[in-house]
């Protein structure tokens, strides 16, 4: 009797570990699917929109052939971050259904609001999606112009993050007409919409 008992106990821890190795892997898998390029474009309004002006960037086409997917740059790596950045992106499949953003125009209207809501995770995290692959620890200094070497000098001493320079590099800015000058809602109060210098 206690043989049968004992038995049936460890086919159920046995049944229980391997349930939960499948369910694992197959949560990861999936996870790892919606980090993908293929899967960030299924959306109408990434494909026509942003990806289209992603394309002709340096994240997309460069010398070395080192590419940034969507999620290089929009989803942390590290597993809770990551869980967290994709509990928030239940948010944007919520809009995709509502169809907020699903034409040009209407993409458009919402670009300064989108924009600087993700400039502002951006702000609060550190930068760490650039970070993954652009650690300014490693910084050579000496082989970048001078121009670029005294702002990364000076920013980084004084506590700035690359999105505080950074902003439209691998999507157009918003418009100045859109807010221009304006904190809009969700932005850290430093960020504002600024016209590019031309000195």
């Amino acid at each position: 009797m206690w043989a049968w008992a004992i038995g049936l106990v460890f086919s159920a821890v046995g049944l229980a570990f391997v349930l939960g190795i499948i369910f694992w892997g197959g949560f990861n898998t999936a996870m790892e699917w919606t980090n993908t390029e293929t899967f960030c474009i299924s959306c109408h309004e990434m494909e026509v929109n942003v990806y289209q002006e992603y394309r002709n960037t340096i994240h997309y086409n460069n010398r070395t052939g080192v590419r940034a997917v969507c999620s290089d740059c929009h989803v942390p790596k590290e597993w809770w971050p990551k869980m967290v950045r994709k509990f928030y992106a239940s948010n944007e499949l919520l809009h995709k259904m509502l169809g907020s953003i699903d034409t040009p125009e209407k993409f458009e209207a919402k670009r300064a609001v989108m924009a600087q809501r993700e400039w502002a995770r951006m702000k609060r995290n550190d930068s760490q999606e650039c970070r993954n692959c652009h650690d300014f620890s490693y910084f050579d200094y000496a082989e970048q112009a001078g121009r670029s070497s005294n702002a990364h000098q000076k920013g980084f001493a004084e506590g700035q993050t690359c999105i505080d320079c950074h902003k439209g590099i691998a999507h157009k800015l918003p418009a100045i007409d859109q807010g221009f000058g304006d904190t809009l809602p969700g932005a850290l109060p430093a960020d504002v919409l600024h016209p590019v210098s031309t000195r």
